[in-house]
């Protein structure tokens, strides 16, 4: 049986020429791709927004919980 519980992967990505780690469920990975590919950016690059996004913030989240949260967001708004 099948299960999409599965734990964090790390993969590198690069932010404003800084090469970081993000650890995500490979759900998350495959709705990041699928949500760059939709807005026609690169990973690197919807990840670099998302974090000039969530460094502005009044409490910013870490960058892989931003990344969640920012799927999960864009999720909702286009139901």
């Amino acid at each position: 049986m099948a299960t999409d519980y599965h734990p964090p992967v790390k993969r590198s990505v690069e932010i404003a020429g800084h090469k970081t780690s993000i650890s995500l469920e490979p759900v998350f990975w495959d709705l990041l791709r699928k949500a760059a590919e939709a807005e026609g950016v690169p990973v690197n690059a919807l990840v670099a927004r998302i974090d000039a996004e969530r460094i502005v913030a009044d409490v910013p989240p870490g960058l892989a919980g931003a990344v969640r949260l920012w799927l999960v967001a864009r999720m909702t708004r286009s139901d």
